[in-house]
């Protein structure tokens, strides 16, 4: 593929066609993905939950996505060529992947992703899916190899896995460099454009944001709220757990966090938002249905709650008075009571 633009008079100068590896690294080809996954792939975009994935074989996986369906997507890159290992190593993965189940899939995305915040509801909001259809995860598998080249004996091999049901793709990416020193990357579909253990699970972390950035990512509305709750926590010696966009709050007893709420700000994709923590309640406290119908109905009386799966979310996107944000606190003071009195 050759690249051009056109100058003032008319004639068309090409973009120099670079080498990837020369000045990259495998790396800087998996955070370019990684934060991009919605231009490199046509036809569905990916939500990726996991980057150097240890397998029970003690390989790793660069990436591993969700498709809007929940099905698994395990993606092996390459800033060169492919070797002649490439599907042996993809179908190794693949071997893993296919005995994880739901609890496993959202253990990877919380470790990657930095907090408790449900893979299941995380995954509704990116792929804004309704809430009345439930995913089904992992009951199949896509393939794809992302290289600067694949060869023909990937082509011929992958070809002949597509004829045998394996639903695999080959990806070329080519790098381009302009005069004025601007970066640009094409993908084409070279391959399907037509168209396990418990343990031992570990994944590469997003960087974690702190309170200083996260009070600064939100608009008026939020900070006239999270600050209040902030102030909150800290007076009741709450735990915070911060993630790659926002945190989880957390009453700590005996060494066990159980999360109160999560909280976001307006460019995650929650929004700028609060999430209750239900599960973790349920999950940690015994006998803990009657805090959590407590806590469920004390929120849907306030009239800012929604339902979100098992949890309740607010979205928080207009000026709220002091009476609401109080009633709020009222809420959570009760709620520690009752899980520090249950414990």
């Amino acid at each position: 593929m050759k690249l051009f633009t056109i100058n003032k008079n008319g004639k068309l100068v090409p973009y120099e066609e670079k080498d990837f590896k020369v000045k990259n690294k495998e790396s800087d080809l998996e955070i370019l993905l990684e934060n991009n996954p919605q231009y490199f792939f046509d036809y569905s975009n990916i939500l990726i939950i996991g980057r150097q994935v240890t397998t029970n074989l003690n390989s790793t996986i660069d990436l591993l996505g969700l498709d809007k369906n929940g099905n698994t997507v395990v993606i092996e890159l390459k800033r060169d060529k492919t070797s002649r290992e490439t599907v042996a190593q993809l179908l190794e993965y693949a071997s893993f992947i296919e005995n994880l189940d739901y609890n496993q899939l959202n253990s990877i995305f919380n470790e990657y992703n930095g907090d408790e915040s449900g893979l299941e509801e995380y995954h509704k909001q990116y792929f804004m899916d309704d809430y009345s259809e439930k995913v089904s995860f992992n009951k199949s598998m896509k393939l794809i190899i992302i290289a600067q080249s694949i060869t023909k004996e990937i082509k011929q091999t992958a070809n002949y896995l597509r004829k045998t049901g394996v639903d695999i793709f080959c990806m070329e990416f080519k790098y381009f460099k302009t005069k004025a020193n601007e970066r640009i990357i094409t993908s084409d579909y070279i391959v399907g454009e037509e168209e396990y253990k418990r343990s031992n699970i570990k994944s590469a972390s997003l960087p974690k944001i702190n309170e200083n950035e996260f009070i600064t990512s939100l608009n008026e509305n939020g900070k006239n709220i999270f600050t209040k709750i902030i102030e909150f926590a800290k007076s009741n010696s709450l735990v915070f757990v911060w993630g790659s966009k926002g945190f989880s709050l957390n009453v700590n007893i005996n060494n066990e966090n159980i999360a109160l709420l999560f909280g976001y700000p307006p460019n995650s994709v929650f929004k700028q938002s609060i999430y209750t923590g239900f599960e973790s309640i349920l999950k940690k406290v015994n006998g803990s249905e009657d805090i959590v119908e407590y806590f469920k109905d004390e929120l849907m009386k306030t009239d800012n709650f929604i339902n979100a799966g098992i949890n309740l979310k607010w979205i928080i996107d207009e000026k709220y008075g002091e009476n609401i944000i109080n009633n709020l606190l009222r809420i959570f003071s009760e709620v520690i009571r009752k899980i520090k009195e249950k414990y």
